[in-house]
């Protein structure tokens, strides 16, 4: 029974619940590049490409399919520079997002020349140390 106590609690921890989110939230994103890729870049590769058929090129008697190799290459670059614009897009707006805040207004206190405690610039005496001060 300990060992199921064990394994309930590993898998109830929050790495193992925030793994299994990023898991499906990679597979939907891979799905958003792959939707990406096939309805919009793919299109205009067609175009461009052959329409020959180059896809079923094979070699030798054998059957290599060389053309089948070409096309997935060819997607994989295709799918890899669409990953890169669309996280690239995402960092970008992340950082804009992220803006330092701006500056803290600069303090209303000073420091005591005798004691160095915190105390306030129109102060005439330190209320540490009741030594006399100039004012700023």
């Amino acid at each position: 029974m300990p060992m199921w106590k064990e394994f309930k609690e590993f898998a109830l921890k929050g790495n193992v619940i925030d793994l299994a989110v990023a898991v499906v939230i990679g597979a939907l994103f891979g799905d958003v590049v792959k939707a990406a890729v096939d309805d919009i870049v793919m299109p205009i590769v067609g175009a461009v490409t052959p329409s020959t058929g180059w896809e079923t090129w094979t070699v030798t008697p054998l059957g290599f399919k060389v053309g089948h190799i070409l096309s997935v290459l060819i997607k994989l670059i295709i799918i890899s520079f669409v990953l890169f614009i669309i996280v690239k897009g995402i960092k970008t707006a992340m950082a804009r997002m992220e803006q330092a805040p701006p500056p803290a207004p600069p303090p209303n206190t000073r420091e005591c020349p005798m004691c160095l405690e915190s105390i306030p610039k129109a102060a005439k005496r330190c209320k540490f140390c009741c030594s006399d001060v100039t004012p700023v």
